[in-house]
């Protein structure tokens, strides 16, 4: 794509990276075929190809609106379309830019900058989140349904880790909301590693991985979390650490990408490629694991929901479902599995229409095998399709560890 950036543009720290993107795309709009947004609305503007025509007009000079603004807003940066791309566009990275140029010429509405302020100030702090999760559990009948379908339906006191230190040791990310809203996953996970003989490592002083900050219009917190995080996982990187382990896959994802968005900051860039290349999805550490040693031998009928940022973002597709596969679970088809379920971080809240759409869209396709349980591997989606009330939503290394003999 022909692209001239305005001089004012080519100022930007990222301004190189956007026009080489910019510059990627052929605009043969393969990417709206596979955009949940595009479906829906069936606005040209909605879809990957619209949204980056926005972004090209704003690094060129053009006026910024609202309805540009909204625009991108309304990406679930979902990343199907980085999959579909035959050119390789790197669309989130460009999205990241035209977002925080637009962010910073136009102003929001009073109630928007106080729902993404609010959210920024409890959902990436733990010991907040939990104790506000705790209070909507007993003051739950007095609650809008809105903020009764954010609550756990079912929420599994976490069971105890292995105390015992293996030679083989890794880190693990808590998370921020993971631990109010589904507590017993970590512990799940360390009790699986432990079977095979690797020890997981908690790290307390590794907090949110920034992406909530960074996609609500404060990507400098967002990266100052991911610098904190890198101070906190560096001594036991240097002990010898074999990776850093998430169990919530949109966590993993933006790890695997601190050692880009970091690589200009001269105190963090090597420490934060480091760290890049040792963050692992937990079905990345098992995978390569004599999982036999486990003996489970279970025939649970199960429907795997793959978070997109799973399969698109950390291209894992089919890699947690061959796991379970292998173990023996029974898992049904799930039609349109590449398709995003609406929960996409915080979009739940703030477009919560377009989010209730796609989430029962996925659910029927879900649903349509007749499972009894839907497992998943990130956070953000157990909690927003569990919010319907329908089949419950757990993540899957839960029922591999209720499946250990």
């Amino acid at each position: 794509m022909q692209t001239t950036l305005s001089e004012r543009a080519r100022h930007l720290p990222r301004a190189a990276e956007a026009e080489s993107i910019l510059r990627t795309c052929v605009h043969c709009g393969f990417c709206n075929a596979t955009c949940p947004t595009y479906q829906l609305l069936g606005d040209e503007l909605d879809g990957p190809r619209g949204r980056i025509y926005l972004i090209k007009q704003v690094l060129e000079g053009n006026d910024v609106t609202q309805k540009t603004q909204q625009h991108l807003d309304r990406c679930l940066s979902c990343r199907n379309c980085e999959t579909t791309c035959p050119s390789g566009v790197d669309y989130h990275n460009l999205l990241d830019i035209g977002r925080a140029v637009v962010d910073a010429a136009v102003p929001r509405p009073l109630g928007q900058r106080l729902l993404r302020e609010g959210l920024r100030q409890t959902v990436p702090h733990p010991d907040l989140f939990k104790s506000l999760v705790k209070g909507g559990q007993v003051f739950r009948a007095l609650l809008p349904g809105t903020l009764q379908s954010k609550l756990p339906r079912h929420a599994p006191p976490a069971k105890p880790r292995p105390m015992t230190l293996r030679e083989r040791q890794v880190l693990m990310l808590e998370g921020c909301v993971q631990p109010a809203l589904s507590p017993n996953t970590n512990a799940a996970a360390a009790r699986v590693l432990d079977r095979l003989g690797i020890s997981v490592i908690a790290t307390r002083e590794a907090g949110c991985c920034g992406a909530v900050d960074y996609h609500l219009d404060a990507q400098a917190a967002g990266l100052d979390r991911a610098r904190r995080n890198i101070d906190a996982w560096w001594p036991g990187i240097e002990k010898g650490a074999e990776a850093i382990v998430q169990t919530a896959s949109g966590c993993g994802a933006f790890i695997k990408d601190y050692g880009h968005l970091l690589a200009s900051d001269p105190a963090y860039a090597d420490k934060a490629k480091k760290v890049s290349e040792l963050a692992r999805d937990l079905v990345e550490v098992l995978r390569d694991e004599p999982l036999e040693k486990l003996g489970i031998h279970a025939s649970q009928r199960l429907a795997f929901h793959c978070p997109c940022t799973l399969q698109h973002g950390q291209k894992l597709g089919g890699a947690v479902e061959a796991l379970l596969s292998g173990l023996g679970f029974n898992l049904t088809s799930v039609p349109d599995g590449h398709l995003c379920c609406g929960s996409a971080g915080t979009y739940s809240l703030t477009q919560p229409e377009l989010s209730r759409q796609l989430r029962d869209n996925k659910l029927n396709a879900l649903e349509s095998g007749h499972p009894e349980v839907i497992v998943t591997a990130n956070i953000g989606c157990q909690s927003h399709l569990d919010g319907a009330g329908r089949t419950p939503v757990r993540h899957w290394i839960e029922l591999v560890e209720a499946a250990l003999p």
